[in-house]
């Protein structure tokens, strides 16, 4: 299946095959269960930055509400980045995040921008987060493993259209101590709140959009927000900022469906259920 999701550098990206152990993952299917977070907040001393708060936020949000703007260079935005081949010279071709984990060194972003189920993981790539305008303000983090789910691997199920990287410690912090994170979440229903931020491939600054999601199948989220186009795959869904750390929590990422969809507005992402907090574990365990 052909995407608009990913840019046109993910094809041109040197591919290899990685020999990853396959791991046992659930078959439970979302809904109903219990909010789950698998690791306790990165924790931070900024407070209540800039005199905002959880209301104040909400309220901000509820003015934009599916309209696509440019991404400020917030705490926040910060922890999304551009995913290239090699360094960040060239074309970036898709988004990750950074989520909490004990390594202090994961992020999350889709699948089919990291393993291509013919042909395996793609190789070289790096991670690039807070990108503008060809400056690299936080760093350049190489991809040093990738989690799939085998489902993905054997015949790109969209239903795990998710994957988690680990990434290469840079002058000797992990990603995580450098940036904060955003923590995961999983069951956490169809209707949820959410800021989806990305890079299109046709940009080098990110855009973001904030909206409620609904639910496209039982397994499928989906969301309404204008101009996300090919490079946005992997753009996280964060819900639930805390003011405190200036994070949220993330619910998904632009793929699953039509690979994220063949619609610039109008963005899937795989349901964070039982498989993915497998997958989460597989990744960090």
């Amino acid at each position: 299946m052909t995407t608009r999701r990913a840019g046109a550098g993910a094809t041109a990206g040197v591919l290899a095959v990685a020999l990853a152990a396959a791991g046992c993952t659930t078959s439970a299917g979302p809904g109903g269960g219990v909010p789950t977070v698998t690791s306790a907040p990165p924790t931070s001393a900024a407070g209540d930055a800039h005199g905002w708060n959880r209301q104040r936020f909400k309220g901000a949000v509820g003015k934009h509400t599916g309209v696509t703007r440019t991404a400020k260079p917030t705490v926040l935005n910060g922890l999304v980045g551009a995913v290239f081949t090699r360094n960040a010279d060239g074309d970036h071709f898709c988004t990750a995040s950074v989520v909490d984990s004990a390594g202090l060194n994961l992020v999350v972003t889709a699948a089919h921008c990291v393993w291509d189920p013919k042909l395996g993981r793609r190789s070289d790539l790096v991670f690039v987060p807070g990108y503008r305008d060809g400056e690299t303000p936080s760093g350049v983090w190489p991809l040093l493993s990738v989690t799939v789910d085998d489902a993905w691997k054997d015949h790109a199920d969209p239903d795990m259209d998710v994957a988690f990287a680990v990434v290469q410690a840079q002058n000797g912090q992990q990603v995580q101590q450098v940036l904060g994170a955003n923590r995961l979440g999983v069951n956490r229903g169809y209707r949820v709140p959410v800021r989806v931020t990305g890079y299109p491939g046709s940009s080098d600054v990110p855009i973001t959009c904030s909206n409620t999601t609904s639910e496209q199948s039982p397994t499928q989220l989906r969301i309404d927000c204008p101009d996300y186009t090919g490079g946005t795959s992997g753009s996280p869904w964060v819900t639930d900022f805390d003011p405190a750390t200036r994070t949220g929590t993330v619910v998904g990422v632009i793929g699953g469906y039509q690979e994220g969809g063949d619609n610039p507005d109008t963005s899937y992402s795989s349901y964070f259920g039982d498989r993915v907090q497998a997958l989460y574990d597989r990744a960090t365990g």
